[in-house]
């Protein structure tokens, strides 16, 4: 009876806005798609590319789970792309647009106050039972109650879900005007409500679930391998959004919980691709002679995505980092022009935003718009922000920073803190010490020099490297005084937002907001944000939001480079066009037989296509 009604009620709407409420193929924030209706591909696939074959990919460390929705356990990376189907699929040659994959089309009004998806009938999961409404509120219900808390943050704003249909979902908001609440729901992975009636959702597992999607697990080595195998009965592999795309018959992972054996398992032909990460290696050695004879292609490729941000989280729980001026002279001990230069080959930039390698970075002074929002908060931010764009501390290089630390000097000296027998008391009659946590070595080659500048101002400081389960749980618990962390950004920001800098969430166990940043007035930016009508409104928002954060020093910012380097056996082929978000290696490559014909005769195959951007 209560179904009846609601679908009668939403039979009213329908008449009501029958024009805007018209079915549409596609999604996007702002409302422009590049693909119409008709479309057959994306241009950034060759739609004629062969299935067959595998491709070897490395994992560092180990995995704890296959459940990707869950705060326990560390999660294999590839789960949750490869074997879970989402209302919609991204385009990923367009900002923020979303085409039918579960969902074949989409209904929203002009005030945004509620989305509806129409399932595609024939969608299914891989037993053959049918995807329905009733699993697509099935799965937001458990996400909200069971799934990890970024969950609850980006979809809070819902009001209700439910089925007015056997194949169409409404979501309702609490508000109208959501800009991107929309197309964060068209990510929704969906999930059987029949098979978790019987299966507990919220725990960590190794055993394969009933899935959707391109891909099942077919091999599985706990914490050491994973081969995924692609389900050759997809449902979805017609589609539009689905044609030229997953490839490989076998997809590869295996874990290696050293840097350095897996950079000598590539060359040993263990497994056929990488992204390398580490500038040492990428300058000085790559000269082998499976590159030089071609065997192994290394391609430098532009990163049009935004960089966000790598830097060294201070956890602001902690007394000891509350005051700007202590965050401030930390900063000035961090030489990022010897580093990169001594350590990296020059190949970085420093990063001087949240937002960094897009256009949303604040990167000149305010704007108009920009210092008459911020106008209301003028005693509450640093003065900074309406005067100039944030620059991190710079340095000549030479490893020589006595002015940064004479600077960082007075700024401790300001916050009450006194130097005796070469040890930095505060105000509270305390030593300052700092803990950095990692969970690799790798990264001791950089924080050596970074501690012994600390030294210098009286600050003793030490390395802890735990396992990667400890890290994640120190790092959930707060457990820590300095972590190194990115923040990725979207293209659009929006909800996301919340996750990383909100108040609501500094405290919350398993958060995004690792630092722990509680700012009343960055709340209100945020919230600008998440609402922004035009992308113009946003991006003032935005750089705002990123003056607001990085004057406030909450962060050391690291690094950024703004390109992929990567490294592969000479095995492939792969379309000429690549998306301009996203490099689509397990997406859209495909096994080039001759070519592996070749170097299994130990023969130069050629060389790739060269690749034009689109």
């Amino acid at each position: 009876m209560l179904l009846s009604i609601s679908f009668f009620s939403n039979f009213l709407s329908f008449e009501v806005d029958a024009e805007t409420l018209k079915p549409k193929h596609g999604l996007s924030v702002f409302g422009d798609l590049k693909y119409s209706k008709k479309f057959q591909h994306f241009d950034y696939v060759n739609p004629k590319a062969p299935k067959g074959g595998k491709i070897r990919l490395p994992g560092l460390d180990n995995f704890e789970s296959i459940n990707p929705f869950i705060l326990k356990g560390r999660k294999e990376p590839l789960a949750e792309h490869l074997m879970f189907d989402t209302l919609m699929t991204r385009a990923f040659d367009e900002p923020d647009s979303y085409y039918a994959l579960v969902a074949k089309s989409v209904e929203i009004p002009a005030n945004r106050g509620w989305v509806a998806f129409n399932i595609d009938k024939r969608a299914q999961f891989h037993d053959g039972t049918p995807i329905t409404s009733e699993d697509v509120v099935f799965t937001f219900n458990i996400l909200i109650k069971d799934g990890h808390p970024s969950y609850r943050a980006i979809y809070r704003d819902v009001a209700s879900v439910k089925p007015t249909s056997r194949y169409r979902v409404l979501f309702t908001f609490k508000s109208n005007g959501h800009r991107d609440l929309p197309t964060r729901l068209a990510t929704l992975p969906v999930l059987s409500k029949q098979y978790y009636s019987k299966v507990k959702f919220n725990k960590t597992s190794y055993i394969p679930p009933l899935t959707s999607g391109p891909y099942t697990i077919s091999k599985l080595i706990p914490g050491r391998s994973i081969t995924y195998q692609r389900f050759k009965k997809y449902w979805a592999k017609d589609l539009p959004t689905v044609r030229g795309r997953f490839n490989f018959d076998q997809i590869n992972v295996q874990y290696y919980r050293d840097r350095e054996v897996a950079f000598q398992a590539f060359f040993s032909q263990q497994y056929d691709f990488r992204e390398e990460f580490t500038s040492r290696q990428w300058a000085t050695q790559y000269d082998k002679p499976a590159v030089n004879r071609g065997f192994i292609v290394k391609e430098v490729i532009p990163d049009q995505t935004p960089s966000g941000v790598q830097a060294f989280i201070l956890n602001l729980r902690r007394k000891k980092f509350q005051d700007i001026r202590v965050r401030t002279a930390l900063d000035l001990a961090f030489d990022f022009e010897w580093t990169n230069k001594t350590l990296f080959y020059g190949l970085y930039k420093r990063t001087n935003s949240m937002f960094e390698n897009s256009t949303l970075a604040a990167r000149h002074p305010p704007s108009k718009a920009e210092i008459k929002l911020l106008k209301q908060f003028e005693k509450t931010i640093p003065l900074e922000v309406f005067k100039r764009p944030f620059q991190a501390p710079v340095t000549d290089g030479t490893g020589n920073i006595r002015t940064n630390l004479r600077n960082a000097k007075k700024l401790l000296k300001r916050a009450r803190y006194l130097v005796k027998n070469n040890k930095l008391y505060g105000p509270d009659g305390k030593t300052l010490t700092i803990e950095f946590l990692l969970f690799e070595s790798s990264f001791k080659r950089v924080l050596n020099p970074f501690i012994k500048n600390l030294q210098r101002l009286g600050i003793k400081s030490s390395i802890r490297i735990v396992d990667i389960a400890n890290f994640k749980r120190r790092q959930d618990n707060f457990d820590f005084d300095i972590v190194i962390r990115r923040i990725v950004q979207p293209i659009t920001p929006g909800l996301e937002q919340r996750n990383y800098f909100s108040s609501t969430f500094a405290n919350q166990k398993g958060t995004l907001n690792v630092g722990g940043i509680k700012n009343p007035v960055i709340d209100s930016l945020l919230e600008l944000v998440v609402s922004a009508k035009t992308r113009a409104s946003l991006v003032t928002a935005v750089k705002a939001l990123d003056r607001v954060i990085m004057w406030n020093r909450y962060v050391i910012p690291q690094w950024y480079k703004g390109s992929h380097n990567i490294a592969y056996w000479n095995k492939f082929g792969r379309p000429q066009i690549i998306a301009k978000y996203n490099l689509g290696v397990i997406d859209t490559w495909w096994l080039d037989k001759k070519k592996s014909h070749m170097l299994n005769q130990n023969q130069k195959p050629p060389k790739p296509v060269p690749l034009k951007i689109n």
